[in-house]
């Protein structure tokens, strides 16, 4: 089922409600290395079809569907891409897929599966942000990079941490000071005083040019 972007652009049906997309009143709590208490507050399988507008936000005009329960990206339009490189921003003429996860809390637990699908790397994507520009992962052939409010502070896991082409699980995990990183069996702490997403609610996916990206079973949790 194709998603309708907020704009009007040709991408299919989205609405606000979504008989799988749940708030949770209640703590359901999930095991976490850096908080002792945890309240989901978002989970998704996209099993309806639908998505969420409350959480999700279609970016750069990219193409997104809901198809077999999974929620798959891929460039936008030649339409709009044309376009767009005419006004001379060919930056955000929707080559990759975009898309942002929103109402993230400052202090969270994030497990999801998903699938970044593309011929190789790209020195500067397949990527998530974990708040926008703010703590920005950058997934390559031969490590994985964090780069802390573009070019502020850059640390390096000298490890693959994200395949392309494969489905893989991972988590996120982030308080003022530390964000975790696990794919699969891997797993990275990052530390910094810069660490922090105070005023920052939301995480961008971001793949490859001319590639496509699959989000599967979401859920957020807050910490504390």
């Amino acid at each position: 089922m194709k998603i309708q972007h907020s704009l009007g652009l040709p991408i299919g049906l989205i609405t606000s409600l979504s008989l799988t997309s749940i708030l949770h009143a209640g703590d359901s709590k999930v095991e976490s290395d850096l908080f002792e208490n945890t309240k989901l507050i978002y989970e998704d399988n996209f099993d309806s079809g639908t998505l969420n507008e409350d959480f999700w936000e279609i970016r750069q005009s990219s193409t997104w569907e809901i198809e077999d329960g999974i929620l798959t990206g891929s460039e936008s339009t030649k339409e709009f891409q044309e376009k767009k490189i005419a006004a001379g921003d060919k930056a955000h003429a929707g080559f990759k897929p975009v898309i942002w996860l929103k109402q993230v809390p400052e202090n969270f637990v994030c497990k999801m599966r998903m699938r970044y699908n593309a011929e190789a790397y790209h020195p500067k994507f397949p990527l998530l942000d974990v708040g926008h520009h703010i703590h920005t992962l950058v997934f390559g052939e031969a490590l994985t990079s964090l780069y802390i409010q573009k070019d502020v502070e850059i640390q390096k896991a000298d490890e693959q941490f994200l395949p392309l082409n494969r489905w893989v699980d991972v988590t996120i995990e982030l308080k003022k000071g530390t964000l975790l990183l696990q794919i699969d069996d891997k797993k990275h702490v990052f530390e910094s005083a810069n660490i922090d997403m105070t005023g920052h609610a939301q995480i961008d996916f971001k793949g490859v040019d001319f590639g496509s990206c699959q989000i599967d079973h979401i859920k957020v949790w807050e910490g504390s």
